[in-house]
């Protein structure tokens, strides 16, 4: 028997092997990724999100859409959807390349961003305005989102749940304000958990 033919027998199951390694590969990036706004899931944006802040610079932002109820029931869910989908775009865009957006369930969505030139305030004011801009093959449906925001460095040593948190606690005041605009997360203790606070959150105001 010659070398070749010695080798064909083992042709088929590497073969096998290669394509349920790339069927595999393909199920865990779908597994990863929001299907309607192909963001981060909640578990996949955590991991990339703790790299992250090991950067001094790092920045945590939580942004909600507000009225987003009122859009479904005005215009319809298909509609809701190309909000999410629009949100989701503008926002990663936003957050720029070196940093992670992800949808964490509902009309609410997290990211944290690099800060290099120390203007993440202008910045996120700037993101703000362009996330309220209507829907550019629906301009009927629009609304504002409310951003929270938290600068890593003003409490070191607090885990990404903690900082998600003081963003959150910062978005609610933002809403709580008028959507004046992004609102920064306070220095000291943390005022409210948002576990005990906020029950069901897609739909909400």
């Amino acid at each position: 028997m010659s070398a070749l033919a010695a080798l064909l027998p083992a042709v088929p199951p590497v073969f096998g092997w290669a394509v349920h390694a790339r069927w595999l590969h393909r199920r865990l990036t779908t597994a990863r990724h929001d299907p309607l706004t192909g963001l981060w899931t909640r578990d996949a944006f955590t991991r990339r999100a703790r790299r992250l802040l090991r950067d001094p610079r790092a920045v945590v932002v939580l942004a909600d859409i507000d009225h987003f109820k009122q859009i479904n029931d005005t215009h319809g869910h298909a509609a809701g959807d190309v909000l999410l989908a629009t949100v989701a775009a503008r926002l990663a865009h936003g957050t720029g390349p070196g940093g992670v957006v992800g949808r964490l369930g509902g009309d609410e969505f997290a990211a944290v961003l690099i800060d290099r030139e120390g203007t993440a305030a202008d910045r996120l004011h700037t993101l703000a305005r362009v996330l309220g801009r209507p829907v550019d093959t629906a301009p009927d449906v629009h609304t504002t989102v409310s951003l929270g925001w938290v600068r890593a460095a003003d409490h070191p040593g607090e885990e990404l749940s903690t900082l998600l948190r003081r963003a959150d606690e910062a978005m609610y005041a933002a809403k709580r304000s008028g959507r004046s605009g992004p609102r920064r997360a306070r220095i000291g203790r943390l005022l409210v958990s948002v576990a005990g606070r906020r029950p069901g959150r897609r739909g909400a105001a």
